[in-house]
């Protein structure tokens, strides 16, 4: 599929929500885009995304308020707040901000949520390339739980998919790389909205550039796996995800469920990385302005999970205010390259919360993750028969970058509770 060429590895980059909510501003992006390009970019971070709530102007937190204003343009599009992006001032939209961060060599997203302005609706404001009005192409009936801004659209209405198509052709005007669209993936009332997905696929095939689409949020349902790849880049399996040891828990068996269905392309997305300086102006997972309430150990553990399952890496923290520890958990090149271009990742086996992961790549290279999940010191091990036939007789540590040598073709390592081993066999 087209698309499928659009993200080959899984997408790296940094998103607003974690540390901004709804908030975030023009300074603030740029200042996190200006540091990706120094210190992240040669090692794969390349996205610059800006989530929720970009078109209110009076935007507060991760708490949205309802029914206020958007800013929107006459065909019932939503565009930038000129108080927070000045930039679009003058009907520019985020053209100018979009400029600024391709000029980085980086990419640039927008988050958008399902459906059609409510407020549009309620005017009957016009569409672009179809003679119906906003009012005529909306569900009413098809709303978000968390969120007021949008009706769903209905797919079965003259008009609908032009409606879609003209979002994504400003988009395109925009020159905007990624769209991460929300209230999609699982809406919670109303599960996955199939018709819209396949609308905005079309919409994305029309207008002329090459968008990676991210679905949120999760869990979406296993059921729609063939759907999801087909139409999709990357789609959410869980809920928003916070620095929560039991989160993390949970993600082990969410990564399970979803090993097989992954590719060049398409990705299981396992949410985003809260870490470094978030919370902010974020009051979303409790804890206000904080650094990641996860321990170091559980840092590492993180960052291994998502590694070897080949989730896409989208970091949440200010990236302005990294310190050396946080900034060396995204520049370890040896953890990356199992991230970028290693295939095949399945689970060996999980008992007592001892839990083994294997990758290989297309050099003969093996790698494997142990982790400790359990709240005690224990004991994980395994057998390099099971590591794919692996004969190695030596084990490289990929995050302390170290070397030990193999003896009966075992390997064992007495773990930290939370913590892991991450090990490449050459």
């Amino acid at each position: 599929m087209k698309h499928h060429q659009f993200a080959l590895t899984p997408p790296m980059g940094w998103n607003s929500w974690d540390c901004y909510g709804a908030t975030v501003r023009e300074d603030e992006v740029r200042g996190n885009a200006k540091y990706m390009a120094e210190n992240l970019k040669e090692y794969g971070w390349e996205y610059v995304v800006v989530d929720i709530q970009w078109s209110e102007s009076g935007a507060e937190s991760s708490v949205y308020r309802p029914f206020v204003p958007l800013e929107m343009d006459e065909y019932s599009r939503l565009v930038p707040a000129e108080n927070r992006f000045p930039s679009a001032k003058g009907g520019k939209g985020f053209k100018p901000l979009a400029d600024y961060i391709h000029s980085l060599d980086l990419k640039f997203g927008i988050h958008i949520m399902r459906g059609i302005p409510r407020q549009a609706v309620h005017r009957n404001t016009n569409l672009l390339g179809t003679t119906k009005g906003a009012r005529d192409i909306a569900r009413p009936n098809s709303i978000c739980p968390w969120n007021t801004d949008m009706y769903g659209v209905d797919m079965t209405k003259e008009g609908a998919q032009a409606y879609y198509d003209s979002l994504f052709q400003l988009y395109a005007e925009w020159e905007i790389d990624f769209v991460k669209v929300d209230d999609i993936a699982d809406s919670k009332l109303y599960s996955t909205h199939t018709e819209e997905i396949r609308a905005i696929r079309k919409a994305i095939d029309n207008c002329g550039r090459e968008i990676v689409l991210s679905l949120s949020p999760g869990p979406a349902p296993l059921e729609h796996a063939s759907l999801l790849e087909e139409h999709a880049n990357m789609w959410r399996m869980t809920d928003d995800y916070w620095d929560k040891w039991e989160l993390l828990y949970d993600m082990f068996e969410r990564c399970y469920k979803w090993s097989k269905n992954n590719g060049k392309g398409y990705w299981p997305d396992a949410d985003m990385l809260p870490l470094g300086h978030i919370g902010i102006r974020s009051l979303d997972g409790g804890g206000g302005d904080r650094w990641t309430r996860f321990t170091k150990d559980e840092q590492v553990t993180l960052m291994t999970l998502w590694s070897i399952f080949r989730s896409p890496l989208m970091f949440g923290g200010e990236l302005q205010d990294n310190d050396e520890w946080t900034l060396s958990l995204l520049t370890n090149e040896e953890v990356l390259y199992v991230h970028q271009h290693s295939y095949g990742a399945r689970q060996i086996y999980r008992e007592n919360d001892c839990v083994v992961w294997s990758a290989r790549d297309r050099n003969g290279n093996t790698f494997a993750a142990l982790f400790n999940i359990s709240d005690e010191e224990t004991t994980v091990s395994v057998d390099l028969e099971e590591l794919n036939g692996s004969e190695s007789k030596l084990a490289r540590d990929l995050w302390n970058h170290t070397e030990a040598p193999i003896s009966n073709n075992n390997i064992s390592y007495t773990l930290a509770p939370h913590s892991c081993k991450f090990l490449r066999f050459s």
